[in-house]
């Protein structure tokens, strides 16, 4: 997409356009005695934390229990590495701590307006704030962000829903096209792609804990510091299937993997590529291509492909383990000598990355 054209864009207080929610808590009791950290049937209102990744959702609580909002913007106000982050929320959401919501005072607009300006507002002040400079309403309200406008000189909503729009149908064209590798009508043409068994493209690495008194209290972390910087994988739906962090001393790695989730309510049979040194912690596994595969891009083709080859075949009920999911097949792009086509597969998913970061990058451009 172009780069986005800023000039007759006009500065807007942000306390002007939007409003601070009530997000007070309904339940009895404790409020931290009432969520959870994996959502269930009971436990599945996503409530907001100071969290740096996953949409800032970080606790799941009971419907009625928490004062919900969607089509809102989430701001982290605390945490080291996470004040200033925005989110815009689809779903009923609500909040547990460390944060608060905002919803523009007089405008109805759609979530792809609310995404626009999501990206503005975090711009504008996560540079501005820190863990010790909260970015608390009453600091962020007086804050000023840069916004296209109509001929009355007011918010352009319209250009920015287009906008936006834009952006994420040319992702999910991309994405899409990867994804339907059956039916009449084929967005990539899969003429010639090949059936694989999957345990015969990849092996299942044995990963252990190496501290032999090793306890997830004291040895884990749910946010990555200093000391707790090695990814582990659990049943994390979401997050690149990342749950926590441990010491890198802690736990056998493995680089240029694939994650597999074997358990969770809603995570079991959830795929992720896992480039960097990666640990396990439960309930998932790491595989890692027979084949030498030395690009990123072609790992997140194939835990694309993956986990439309196993996702529907698992269930809570049905765990998604490796004895299981290694006899099913997955449908690959293949040379002419019938094996798989690394380079194709490469060159396919580098080509949607740069597609959907030059249309991003447009946004993070703005002054």
């Amino acid at each position: 997409m172009a780069k986005i054209d800023t000039n007759g864009w006009k500065p807007f207080r942000i306390g002007d356009l939007f409003e601070k929610l009530d997000t007070s808590y309904l339940g009895k009791g404790k409020k931290k005695d009432a969520v959870r950290k994996e959502p269930d049937e009971e436990f599945c209102v996503p409530l907001t934390y100071a969290k740096r990744y996953n949409n800032g959702i970080m606790y799941w609580g009971r419907r009625g229990e928490f004062k919900t909002y969607s089509k809102v913007l989430s701001i982290i106000y605390n945490g080291a590495v996470s004040a200033g982050r925005v989110y815009a929320q689809a779903e009923e959401t609500g909040v547990l701590a460390e944060s608060y919501m905002i919803r523009l005072k007089s405008a109805q607009v759609s979530f792809n307006t609310y995404l626009f300006l999501q990206r503005i507002i975090e711009k504008c002040i996560y540079t501005r704030y820190s863990y010790s400079d909260l970015a608390i309403w009453s600091s962020v309200q007086n804050d000023t962000v840069w916004l296209p406008v109509d001929e009355s000189g007011e918010p352009d909503w319209t250009y920015m829903d287009e906008y936006m729009s834009a952006v994420m149908k040319e992702s999910e064209a991309n994405l899409e096209r990867l994804k339907q590798t059956d039916g009449e009508n084929h967005a990539v043409d899969v003429s010639g792609w090949k059936k694989f068994i999957i345990g015969d493209l990849f092996e299942k690495l044995q990963l252990d804990v190496k501290k032999e008194d090793f306890n997830k209290t004291f040895d884990v972390s749910e946010e990555r510091t200093d000391e707790f910087n090695l990814p582990l994988v659990n049943a994390k739906h979401g997050n690149n299937g990342i749950m926590y962090y441990g010491r890198a001393a802690d736990f056998e790695t493995a680089e240029m993997t694939i994650d597999i989730v074997q358990n969770g309510a809603i995570a079991t049979g959830d795929v992720y590529a896992q480039p960097q040194k990666t640990g396990i912690l439960w309930d998932a596994y790491l595989v890692k291509p027979k084949s030498e595969i030395d690009s990123s891009f072609t790992l997140m083709f194939l835990a694309t492909v993956l986990e439309k080859a196993i996702k529907d075949k698992f269930s809570y009920d049905d765990k998604c383990v490796w004895c299981k999911a290694k006899l099913l097949s997955v449908t690959l792009p293949c040379t002419c000598e019938g094996e798989p086509d690394w380079d194709y597969m490469e060159s396919y998913m580098s080509q949607v990355m740069q597609d959907a970061d030059a249309a991003l990058d447009n946004l993070a451009s703005v002054n």
